[in-house]
């Protein structure tokens, strides 16, 4: 096998090592801390800064904004919350989400087995099943460190290919040619952390001296935005089918990242300046994994800030996109508040049923053509 070969599919190992270890991890969580998303719920008022510390707590716990945000798209289509409210988690799970990237940075390539073996012990000799998912999710975190060492190690004879340098160079220089990769990049991905991750261990690679990073931090922020951009995808299929509020709910999430991406085009290099100032100071190719991570959760942060206060604005502009259409008589025997998508959510997906079976209290059962068929009363 050639080396190009052995790079792609040594990338490509890696890159699915790393998903199916955050998404077990994800799983894991979820069914460890379903029960808190009662509580959690219960945090929700019209407080937009409320939801926006609830959407970020509920994703740094799950370590999925996808969840998160999936889940306020069914809460909105069941009228568990109102719009508003649902915008305001989105906000917090953008900053939730940078949890990741954080994570990723921290060098644990000395204790990845170490980690991986611990989780299988718990895993395999516990009875408890609360146990089991501690274990599960601890072998998980060690599976997504060794996809990200995977990578790593696959990705240094690059640097010595002047193609590959090159192609980085030009994206390096052309801030919207490195959104497009971003973007594209997680649109295949369909995870925003996956490819933070992949921008992680290729800004970590040395260029030609062996100490700058062979993409910089100024190359890194413009697929970093793009990679923001991507992730929208995964919220607009989850409103597909689904009620009009929820359809708003997913294009105030695209509205959010193009809205920042669009900002901070303009600015990569002084924003790039700024988060070196911040950051630890070393050899680029030692800290530039921390900055991007910086630079992730910056972005959040000051996006979040500025559209908080202007909820009410995002709530008309997502109004003007999707409007109210004529409003119908609903007769259906089919349910009107039970989502597929929660029923890893055991609390959400009860109090769902919760909410249909108070609704069928109110349904009569008519005759029509010797077909019986259940009609609600408006």
């Amino acid at each position: 096998m050639n080396s190009t070969m052995e790079v792609i599919f040594g990338l490509l190992g890696g890159l699915a090592v790393f998903i199916f270890g955050m998404n077990m991890m994800s799983d894991c969580l979820q069914k460890a801390a379903g029960e808190k998303m009662k509580s959690i719920l219960a945090m929700l008022t019209k407080n937009p800064i409320l939801g926006v510390l609830a959407g970020a707590l509920t994703t740094a716990v799950l370590q999925s904004s996808s969840a998160t945000t999936v889940m306020a798209i069914g809460f909105v289509s069941a009228g568990l919350m109102n719009l508003p409210q649902a915008i305001s988690i989105i906000l917090g799970a953008n900053i939730g989400t940078t949890m990741t990237a954080q994570i990723i940075a921290f060098k644990l390539s000395d204790y990845i087995y170490l980690i991986i073996f611990v989780g299988f012990i718990v895993n395999f000799l516990v009875k408890s099943e609360k146990a089991k998912n501690i274990g599960q999710t601890i072998f998980a975190f060690g599976l997504l460190f060794l996809g990200i060492e995977t990578m790593g190690s696959v990705m240094k004879p690059l640097a010595s290919s002047p193609v590959f340098t090159d192609m980085i160079a030009k994206v390096a220089d052309v801030p919207v040619l490195g959104v497009a990769v971003g973007t594209l990049m997680t649109l295949v991905v369909q995870s925003s952390s996956a490819t933070i991750a992949v921008l992680q261990n290729f800004a970590a690679q040395p260029g030609p001296d062996g100490v700058s990073s062979m993409l910089g931090l100024a190359g890194a922020i413009p697929i970093l935005l793009g990679d923001n951009i991507g992730t929208t995808i995964t919220a607009l299929l989850a409103s597909i089918g689904q009620p009009r509020d929820a359809k708003r709910t997913a294009v105030a999430h695209c509205i959010f990242n193009i809205s920042g991406c669009l900002l901070f085009i303009w600015f990569v290099k002084p924003y790039a300046a700024l988060i070196q100032y911040i950051s630890p100071k070393g050899p680029e190719i030692e800290v530039i994994s921390r900055q991007i991570a910086n630079a992730h959760t910056c972005f959040n942060i000051t996006m979040t800030l500025i559209w908080i206060p202007l909820i009410w604005l995002m709530v008309k502009i997502v109004m003007a996109i999707i409007p109210d259409g004529k409003k119908a008589v609903y007769v259906n025997s089919e349910p009107m508040y039970l989502d597929s998508k929660l029923i890893g959510q055991p609390t959400a997906a009860l109090q769902l049923v919760v909410k249909e079976i108070i609704r069928c209290t109110g349904l009569g059962w008519r005759k029509s053509e010797g077909t019986d068929f259940c009609a609600g009363h408006e």
